[in-house]
């Protein structure tokens, strides 16, 4: 069994936090973010999104964007096409 979205929904899978920055200092806990970008594991049936976006592309998504869920031990978000801001190339 796997998760299909429906309609304008992306399933996505969230990218993982940063453990340190650019110039290696280690980011504590309580000061990380939650991550704005992720890579795209199944598209909904819209046909005008199945255009926009696929399976494997890396977007990016508004900070308070989606409903987060955990299947078979993964963590994943579903989006509104609207909560898409930009895929990255």
């Amino acid at each position: 069994m796997k998760i299909i979205p429906l309609d304008d929904r992306v399933l996505v899978t969230p990218a993982s936090e940063e453990e340190k920055t650019a110039s290696g200092i280690i980011i504590p806990d309580t000061a990380k973010e939650k991550p704005r970008r992720g890579t795209v594991a199944a598209v909904g049936n819209d046909e005008d999104l199945q255009e926009l976006v696929k399976e494997g592309d890396i977007i990016l998504y508004g900070k308070y964007a989606g409903d987060e869920l955990q299947y078979e031990g993964n963590d994943y978000l579903i989006l509104n096409r609207a909560d898409i801001l930009a895929k990255l190339s």
